[in-house]
Parts: C-alpha cells; structure tokens; sequence
C-alpha cells in the first residue's frame, strides 16, 4: 500500500475515533438526559391526575432528604404545588395549571428528542460512510448488510 493511502487511512481511522464517536457518546448522553427527564414529567403528570381524579386534598409521604434517608412528611393541601420551573425557581401552581405546564414541557421534550435523534441518526450515517471509504482504499469486497453486527 503507497504512502497515500495510508494517510487517507489514518485520517479516516482518526475522523472515525477522534471526532465521530466522541460527538455520538455527547449526543446519546444528552438524549438520554431528555429521557429521563421525560419520563419525570409522565410521572408527575400521572400522580396528578390520581390525585385529581380520586379528589385527594392532603396526604401523607414519605421524603428523600439524601443518602435514602426518608422522613416522614404530611401535605395538608393538595390543590396547589411548587414545580421547578428551571435554573431553580419555583412556581406555586393549582394542579391544573401544572398540567399544563408539564404537556408544553413534554412538547418541546419531545421537539429535542426528534432534534438530538437526527442528529445521531447523521452521526451513525457519517461512521458508516467513513467505514465504506476505507473498504474501499484496501479494495474490501462489501460487507453483506444482513450478516453483518452492529456496532452501534
């Protein structure tokens, strides 16, 4: 193999490991905190409607305070929440207004899901063209699609 190829092969090798998968471990992490941020969300609004449906107005719980170290709590008035708004605030809303709130949240969640998963979706499609490049500067015969695993 001439020297050319093999800088072509390096530098497609060092694309690949460098650059590509890097930019798909950051993207699939941060999918994967939209995730869990929307299954919080589903969880919320699923406890709020038991508690509207069933009309609870008090309850008693049980609060992490860390290291799983719970207490025992009672919430006198049901009807109203604090909700984390982001960067820290709160918002003292009705239950109604909560669920409001949380199916524009999970709107724009489910816009960022759609966004980060094209753009891993791009990421896997610029591997694979990387990985054809260099079948073809060692002249490789094609990988039979079928047969072959995936990596990702």
């Amino acid at each position: 193999m001439d020297e050319g190829r093999q800088k072509d092969l390096h530098l497609l090798e060092e694309i690949i490991d460098k650059g590509l998968k890097q930019k798909l471990v950051h993207a699939t992490a941060s999918r994967d905190k939209i995730f869990e941020e929307q299954k919080v969300l589903s969880d919320l609004r699923n406890y709020l409607e038991t508690l509207e449906k069933n009309d609870v107005n008090s309850l008693k719980t049980m609060v992490n305070l860390g290291s799983e170290v719970y207490m025992q709590a009672e919430v006198p008035d049901t009807r109203h929440i604090f909700m984390d708004i982001g960067l820290g605030f709160y918002v003292e809303l009705t239950r109604q207004e909560a669920l409001d709130h949380i199916s524009q949240r999970e709107e724009r969640i489910k816009k960022q899901l759609e966004e980060f998963t094209a753009v891993i979706t791009q990421i896997k499609g610029r591997i694979k063209l990387a990985h054809y490049q260099i079948q073809q500067i060692l002249n490789l015969p094609e990988e039979n699609t079928s047969s072959r695993q995936r990596a990702f």
